[in-house]
C-alpha cells in the first residue's frame, strides 16, 4: 500500500458509534485517497467526518492481534491484485468486541496494474452470539465466500483482458468478447480461460492447445499468441 492516503469524504453528519451490519470502502492507489461509507464509520465506532479514512485509521480500529494479518492482506492485494476475505475483531469503547469480515477486491487497469482497492466490511457478531451454527450465520459465511470467489474471478478476467488488449491491439469490449468466444468453444469457464492466459503471459504455464489455436487465428499478422 505504501502511502498515507487522504480522503475526499462525502459530507455527512456525525454518526453515533453504534454497530452497523456492514459498510463499503474504496481506496484509489494512484492518488492515495480513500472513501468510507457512513455505515463503515459507524461499524468501527468512528464519528463520520471526524477523521479521514486511511489504512492507518482502519488498523487502529482493529484488535491489535489482528492488525498484522489484515495489513499484510491489504498490502498483497495492492501489489499482487489478490482478492481476499479477512475476519477480524473490533474492540468496543464500552467493552467487549465485535467480529467482522473485510472483503477486498483489487481493481486493475488494462496493463494488469492494481489501481484501487474496494469492497465491504460485514459485521457477523449478532448472528454468532445468537446461534453460532445457525442457518443465518452459515448464510452470511457462504455469502462472503461467494463474494471472495466472484472477486477473484473478476480480477483474473480483468487482467486477462488487459493482456489480450496488448496482444491484439484491441479495445476492452473486444477483449472480453474474445474471452467469451474462447470459453464457449473450448467448454471452459471464462475464469479458467483467463487464468490460462495469465499463466502463459507470466511464464508460469502454457496455453492449452485449443485455446492457443483460437488465439492464433485471432491474432493480427506479426503477433504471436504465446
Amino acid at each position: 500500500m505504501g502511502r498515507s492516503p487522504r480522503l475526499h469524504a462525502s459530507p455527512t453528519t456525525a454518526v453515533a458509534p453504534a454497530a452497523q451490519p456492514g459498510g463499503r470502502f474504496r481506496g484509489d492507489l494512484t492518488t492515495g485517497e480513500w472513501w468510507w461509507s457512513p455505515e463503515l464509520y459507524a461499524l468501527y465506532g468512528v464519528p463520520a467526518g471526524s477523521a479521514p479514512p486511511t489504512v492507518g485509521l482502519l488498523l487502529s480500529c482493529v484488535h491489535p492481534d489482528d492488525r498484522a494479518g489484515l495489513r499484510n492482506a491489504l498490502d498483497t492485494a495492492g501489489s499482487a491484485g489478490t482478492a481476499f476475505a479477512r475476519e477480524h475483531r473490533v474492540p468496543q469503547r464500552e467493552g467487549g468486541q465485535r467480529t467482522a469480515v473485510l472483503v477486498c477486491e483489487p481493481e486493475v487497469d488494462a496493463t494488469g496494474t492494481v489501481v484501487a482497492l474496494s469492497g465491504l466490511v460485514v459485521d457477523l457478531t449478532d448472528g454468532r452470539v445468537a446461534a453460532p451454527v445457525d442457518d443465518h450465520v452459515r448464510s452470511l459465511e457462504n455469502e462472503v465466500e461467494q463474494l471472495r470467489s466472484a472477486m477473484a474471478s473478476r480480477a483474473a478476467i480483468e487482467q486477462a483482458k488487459g493482456i489480450l488488449m496488448l496482444l491484439m491491439g484491441c479495445g476492452d469490449q473486444v477483449a472480453f468478447d474474445l474471452l467469451a468466444h474462447i470459453s464457449s468453444h473450448t467448454h471452459r469457464k471464462v475464469r479458467e480461460v483467463a487464468v490460462a492466459i495469465i499463466d502463459s503471459a507470466s511464464g508460469h504455464g502454457s496455453l492449452p492447445d485449443d485455446v492457443r489455436e483460437i488465439l492464433h487465428d485471432a491474432c493480427p499478422p506479426g503477433r504471436t499468441a504465446g
